[in-house]
């Protein structure tokens, strides 16, 4: 296994609170980082490289196809932020540390952690190599919000000028 740490990206998709939830079904912790191909080429790099050694020394050098593999191209990927990025998911089956920046400890209500924002991310890398197949995984340890950023999401929901009044309920509205 390989910690890394993330400093200053952008998270996605965070369920850092409460499992995701997959067909109706909880999941896992999880959430997915994004890492700008130009500021963050180093880290980028290190990322790649740790995917590497963990291939040759636990798979046997083995190929793997990018579908199985943590780390993503943003730019192959439709979602608003991702291109310019590459992108890392990371889950876990137990709640991460989630700190906010003076290091206390932040729960859901605060609100602090959102789709765009930037924070630091601890994860570590993983080999899958059983009867589900073989992959690169990232566990994800710990989240810390850094700063605000553009959310991904407009959170825009519906208003009551969206819906008729009615009196009375008639059947063929059931």
């Amino acid at each position: 296994m390989s910690k890394i740490k993330l400093n200053n990206v952008r998270i996605s998709f965070p369920s850092l609170f409460r499992k995701a939830t997959f067909s109706g079904e909880e999941t896992k912790f999880e959430a997915t980082f994004l890492l700008d191909k130009e500021t963050q080429a180093d880290k980028i790099a290190e990322i790649e490289t740790a995917i590497s050694d963990l291939t040759n020394n636990k798979l046997k050098g083995a190929k793997l196809k990018a579908d199985k593999i943590c780390l993503k191209d943003g730019d192959d990927i439709d979602y608003v932020g991702y291109a310019g990025n590459m992108s890392i998911k990371a889950s876990n089956a137990k709640r991460p540390m989630v700190l906010d920046r003076d290091l206390t400890q932040l729960a859901e209500e605060d609100g602090r952690i959102y789709a765009g924002c930037y924070v630091n991310g601890v994860l570590e890398l993983w080999v899958q190599n059983n009867q589900y197949g073989k992959r690169i995984n990232a566990n994800l340890l710990g989240v810390q919000f850094i700063k605000d950023g553009e959310p991904f999401a407009d959170g825009v929901t519906a208003s009551l000028d969206d819906f008729d009044h009615f009196d009375d309920l008639e059947d063929d509205f059931m």
